[in-house]
């Protein structure tokens, strides 16, 4: 391709494009069309999603209610004068400082007033506040604001900076200036809840932590209240954190990491906190998570959380990030792409080491034409060429089936294995597993559908990390709502365990985005899962008491009890055609679920009580939608 063709296909190129069709009266007159027929795909989606009229109503006025609550996490969540009381009176096993760390350019009086107040306001007394000022000469009103409170506040130490730094090296005229034990990042235009930095302390003593870091909500300035984003956070999680600046606000950690990472790198300007947080978190030994909103990110035009665009070039030091902490920390040379969700959400490609055997275990009984279908795309589309199929035939009844294995037997890469006894699913798969030659095992149900062509790569870079246990897929109904995009334990009615994002649209961005990044997850579905034959048999495979239901959630519990992350990617999709109008069991099927269910919250009971750490106590565990907890 030409050099000017691959010009035309840069972002700005394609938006002048777009901006001369917008232009066109034909387009103008196609309003009307294009607006009745955007609603009618939403409402139909919405319709499946929420399963009819009355679902889509119930909803409704579920999403009435969170609006309502929005304002709890606003000035109504500040404490009162008891709780400020009790606070300010509290008394820590451990004397911490906290230097909180300001750099200013050109601040608006208004945002200034409000940022220095609301650390004035904190119930937690021990903290300086550094500002280092690299405002040009027509913004001196900055420093004569600050200098003012700090005649009355001798916690307040403001440094002029003759020449501008940028924000990494601002900041390290900040760093300069602390003497506290523990630093926390505060940004010149945002407000902190007032007891952010006593919440914090009373983390750091409680849990031994060096890093910590809270949740955080945007407002639109400057109402305080007008929250437009409740942004509740999952508990530390690596990967999370390399496919986007997830923790961002409020962090605070330890001093002393700063003698192993360093300071901020003037080269990620844009993403400065990115790298920092990246590096940090990797050197820290506790990092603890504080699942309450006590952070306010102003939302204005210039800022970065009104408009990514107004910062450009944080983009490309975003990525840029990444990718050189992966090769300084792992000397792992990856691929950053952004994402459809958002710039600074990225797709990470990680490398391939070899071209290792994997070996797909698909259990069957009768259902040739899902065998078959499953079969063929796998054959016909895959990229990975290097696997095996081991098929487990079980109790089959159909001649069809037997004559459709006859054909099977021209595939070099296929066998069949035959178990006999009654059905379950995990001494089925433990068996099938025993007759496999691979590396890299691949459960997989007879009922899906390869759709991505590099799926098996997508599942396989995650597969091969030293950390990783299960690697999972994103699986859609035949009708394109989602089945599969990770699983929470406690969730749903019986609070075994339950998938996020259930039938939600196929293009669904998910909450904050995570329907378009690999993640870390507690468990991932068996219908498509793969793991090392390492893990595999250092956990003991999958535990044939389950013989039905959870065995996979499970499995993947033993994985991350045995030390190990499992990782859910949306870059490896499926069908999966398990019918999700069938309902729930009855008779004998409901009373076997239901007594595996008490199984396995008997067995998990520490875990479940516990929570899953990867999703917010802040959501209900009645809904799979990211519904507020009320």
């Amino acid at each position: 391709m030409s050099k000017e063709n691959n010009q035309a296909d840069l972002p700005e190129h394609r938006d002048k494009r777009f901006d001369a069709v917008r232009d066109t009266w034909y387009w103008k007159l196609s309003k009307p069309v294009r607006v009745v027929v955007h609603f009618v795909i939403r409402t139909r989606n919405a319709y499946i999603h929420y399963g009819g009229i009355k679902g889509m109503y119930k909803r409704w006025k579920q999403k009435k209610g969170e609006a309502a609550k929005r304002v709890d996490f606003g000035t109504k969540s500040f404490p009162n004068a008891e709780e400020r009381r009790r606070e300010e009176e509290t008394v820590f096993p451990r004397e911490i400082k906290i230097s909180v760390l300001v750099p200013l350019y050109n601040t608006p009086e208004k945002f200034l007033r409000e940022m220095i107040e609301s650390v004035q306001a904190q119930t937690y007394k021990n903290w300086e506040l550094c500002l280092a000022d690299g405002s040009d000469d027509k913004h001196q009103d900055v420093g004569e604001i600050c200098l003012d409170y700090q005649k009355k506040d001798q916690r307040i130490i403001y440094k002029k900076i003759e020449k501008n730094l940028g924000i990494s090296g601002n900041t390290n005229v900040c760093f300069s200036m602390a003497t506290g034990n523990f630093i926390g990042l505060f940004d010149h235009d945002d407000v902190m809840h007032p007891s952010l930095l006593f919440e914090c302390v009373k983390t750091v003593c409680e849990k031994d932590a060096d890093y910590v870091y809270t949740d955080e909500a945007t407002f639109t300035s400057p109402n305080l209240d007008d929250l437009i984003v409740l942004h509740f956070k999952p508990d530390y999680s690596p990967d999370n954190l390399r496919a986007n600046n997830y923790i961002c606000h409020f962090s605070m950690f330890d001093a002393d990491l700063l003698k192993k990472t360093g300071l901020f790198r003037s080269e990620y300007d844009g993403s400065q906190d990115h790298d920092m947080i990246l590096r940090l978190t990797e050197e820290a030994k506790n990092v603890q998570h504080i699942p309450k909103i006590l952070y306010y990110w102003r939302s204005h035009p210039q800022s970065v959380a009104a408009d990514i665009g107004a910062k450009t070039y944080a983009i490309d030091a975003a990525k840029r990030a990444v990718h050189d902490h992966m090769r300084d920390y792992y000397g792992i040379e990856v691929e950053v792409e952004s994402t459809r969700a958002f710039p600074t959400i990225f797709q990470i490609k990680y490398p391939i080491t070899g071209t290792p055997l994997v070996s797909i275990v698909i259990p069957n009984k009768d259902h040739v034409e899902d065998l078959r279908r499953c079969i063929q795309s796998i054959v016909n589309k895959s990229t990975w060429t290097n696997y095996e199929i081991v098929v487990v035939e079980n109790n089959s009844k159909e001649q069809s089936i037997f004559d459709y294995y006859k054909e099977l037997e021209a595939l070099p890469q296929v066998q069949v294995v035959t178990y006999e006894g009654e059905f379950n699913y995990s001494r089925i798969n433990n068996f099938g597993v025993s007759k496999t030659r691979g590396e890299y095992l691949l459960l997989l149900n007879n009922d899906t559908e390869v759709i991505t062509p590099d799926w098996m790569e997508q599942l396989l870079m995650y597969a091969q990390r030293k950390d990783v246990g299960a690697a999972g897929a994103k699986l859609y109904y035949g009708d394109d709502t989602i089945q599969h995009a990770g699983v929470v334990i406690g969730l749903g009615a019986h609070r075994s365990a339950g998938h996020t994002h259930y039938k939600m649209p196929r293009q669904h961005l998910g909450y904050m985005g995570r329907l378009c990044y690999a993640q870390d997850v507690t468990a991932v579905t068996g219908a498509c899962l793969m793991v090392s034959r390492a893990a595999y048999d250092q956990v003991g495979g999958l535990d044939e008491s389950f013989t039905i239901s959870l065995n996979d959630v499970d499995f993947c519990l033993k994985l991350r009890e045995a030390g190990y992350l499992n990782i859910f990617t949306p870059f490896a999709e499926l069908y999966h055609y398990e019918s999700k109008t069938r309902g729930m069991e009855e008779g004998e099927k409901l009373r076997r679920y239901e007594r595996e269910c008490a199984h396995f919250r008997e067995k998990w009971k520490a875990q479940l009580d516990a929570g899953d750490p990867y999703y917010n106590p802040n959501f209900s565990l009645d809904y799979s939608d990211f519904t507020l907890r009320f």
